[in-house]
């Protein structure tokens, strides 16, 4: 295959999800360094989670590959939170670690329309027409009309293990060493953020039995609606750190790089190191860490919540403190890694930048962290690429869609000091945009997007239409004189006591089942919810289409500067921009109801 519209750079979970996005609808190149590590979970073997499965919900309902694979290889799934509302009830699937990234490239590699280029990019050329050509570091250049950048932790990556460094994207992997030169010639302000991962441990050098085991969920659920054959397979376990552990932490500082001042980077505020929870949490006696299998016949367990970068002798005795590990022996070092991101500040909300038309950027190059939240950017970009390439309308995803929107609108309009990491209280309307119900949320849009088919965006409105019915039945019938639905809000009843009195329901599905039951009980929060997002879109959906910010004296200097910078294209963008006042926003409206007054009068 030759002659691409779209070049993906990278093959991790955004790059995947770029490729597979841009190849429903234009030719894709996939250019990485080695086509082995296309797929590979650097860091724990699990997708999902509070704020990350509703992305993950919403990649698969804009038929995205993530929530498909995850099911696929899972071998244990639980919901957390699921004692607590719908808004924040969240699935966790553990991966089998090797076995997602084999059936991500049997599905990547298998597609008719992507070509699997081996290679580093070393640059990125305008070809005259409104093109790209993507310069190798061997002299080849390969052309394409757009160009995705899912460079992961590789821009200029560097590895710390205690106090030693080396060149490397993660353990193992060159970096890409000369991809960020581009980007800064064209006036990209690259940062360097910084991140970890904890050790692997022989699993069988633990004694599980002194763990806390946590089996999987005895319904086991997935992201597309049919989780695998072994989703319930493997239980995970809980151990924690002791005084031991926090006394080698402290008398060791001195050789963490970041705290012997090496590390320039910004770390994670949400996912710190074990050396930064001792050292910020001092009054806490212990730690709770979680033991997950890399999978079911694994000679691998990850020690979730003790990345660090110590040097590889004090992991081994930092790790021998924790109950159940006394005799462990670690099969691969944590370590820390620095790596170049871009403002995210310059970008659209589609991801493409500002100073070079035709380049999108995907994933951790954009200062975040976590699978889910590439996967999605590299839905957004793959599939605006691929537009743009064959020339057809832009579409965005707004912050009201959903979890997806509210992260790019972040990244945009408020950009980041630390790797960003979704979570539900970032979104202000979490009631209305629910893991539950994202395919009926983005499933229009994935169709209008050219990313779902008539056939399953038709299955999407038919489950809802058995939902709606179901809503509407319980409404008509009386139970003891009361409102079935009445009834149902009560919190001491659940959908099963309902029918047990005799309610009866259309023929439903279980996920249809917890639709209805969703949308009965919590009828008053999410109608009131409602009210409230179409009371703030009112004001916010006002454009500012050729507004010109310099020209506006009533804005405060900071709030003039910070909007030529970022550009927004409605007022609820404005108000969103660091540095922007409420004062600001006023002076905003006047001049939209003043420019108005004077359309009206000519």
């Amino acid at each position: 295959m030759s002659g691409w519209n779209v070049i993906v750079i990278g093959g991790g979970h955004a790059g995947l999800e770029a490729a597979w996005a841009a190849a429903k609808f234009a030719r894709t190149a996939l250019l990485v360094g080695n086509p082995v590590t296309v797929g590979r979970m650097p860091c724990n073997p699990a997708v999902g989670g509070p704020g990350k499965s509703q992305l993950v919900f919403e990649v698969q309902a804009l038929g995205g590959l993530m929530g498909r694979l995850a099911d696929e290889t899972a071998i244990h799934t639980r919901v957390l939170n699921a004692s607590k509302g719908p808004a924040v009830q969240s699935l966790r699937v553990q991966n089998e670690r090797d076995a997602y990234a084999e059936r991500a490239q049997d599905v990547i590699f298998g597609h008719p329309e992507i070509e699997i280029v081996r290679g580093e990019a070393a640059d990125l050329e305008p070809d005259g027409r409104g093109g790209w050509f993507v310069v190798t570091t061997d002299g080849r250049r390969l052309a394409a009309r757009s160009v995705v950048v899912a460079a992961g932790t590789f821009l200029r990556g560097v590895t710390w293990y205690g106090r030693q460094s080396r060149a490397e994207g993660r353990q193992g992997e060159p970096p890409a060493r000369f991809l960020s030169e581009p980007l800064a010639r064209a006036g990209h302000r690259l940062k360097r953020y910084k991140t970890g991962t904890p050790p692997r441990v022989r699993a069988d050098s633990v004694r599980f039995a002194d763990l806390l085991e946590i089996p999987a969920d005895p319904q086991p659920r997935g992201f597309t609606g049919q989780p695998g054959p072994r989703a319930a397979e493997s239980p995970t376990w809980q151990t924690h750190t002791t005084a031991e552990t926090h006394r080698l932490i402290g008398e060791n500082l001195h050789e963490s790089p970041m705290y012997a001042g090496d590390i320039e980077g910004l770390g994670p505020r949400y996912c710190p190191s074990i050396e930064d929870k001792v050292v910020r949490f001092a009054h806490h006696d212990r730690h709770l860490l979680f033991v997950e299998p890399d999978g079911v016949q694994t000679s691998e367990v990850y020690l979730q919540g003790f990345s660090s970068s110590l040097p590889p002798r004090l992991q081994d005795a930092l790790v021998r403190t924790l109950p159940g590990f006394e005799q462990a022996v670690i099969q691969r070092y944590a370590y820390a890694v620095e790596y170049d991101v871009v403002d995210s500040t310059e970008l659209t909300l589609n991801l493409e930048s500002r100073l070079l038309p035709g380049v999108f950027t995907a994933g951790q190059i954009n200062g975040t962290s976590g699978y889910e939240e590439a996967a999605a950017q590299g839905l957004v970009a793959g599939t605006a690429a691929a537009r743009r390439a064959l020339g057809l309308e832009e579409v965005q995803v707004s912050r009201e869609t959903g979890y997806i929107g509210v992260m790019l609108d972040d990244l945009v309009f408020k950009g980041s000091d630390e790797p960003y990491r979704m979570m539900t209280s970032r979104v202000e309307h979490r009631l209305l945009v629910r893991q539950d119900n994202a395919d009926e949320r983005m499933t229009g849009l994935g169709q209008r997007l050219g990313l779902v088919g008539e056939s399953t965006a038709r299955t999407i409105a038919e489950k809802y239409a058995r939902v709606a019915a179901g809503v509407e039945s319980l409404r008509r019938q009386r139970i003891n004189g009361q409102a079935a639905d009445g009834l149902l809000r009560r919190p001491e009843f659940s959908l099963a006591d309902i029918e047990a009195l005799g309610a009866t329901l259309p023929s439903l599905s279980e996920a249809e089942r917890e639709a209805v039951e969703i949308r009965v009980k919590y009828a008053g929060y999410i109608e009131r919810a409602e009210r409230q997002l179409q009371a703030e879109a009112k004001g916010s959906e006002l454009s500012l289409e050729g507004v010109e910010f310099a020209a506006l004296g009533n804005l405060s200097n900071e709030a003039r500067e910070k909007l030529m910078r970022a550009r927004p294209s409605t007022v609820g963008q404005a108000a969103r921009v660091p540095g922007v006042r409420h004062a600001d926003i006023s002076a905003l409206l006047v001049h939209l109801r003043q420019a108005q007054s004077v359309s009206r009068e000519t």
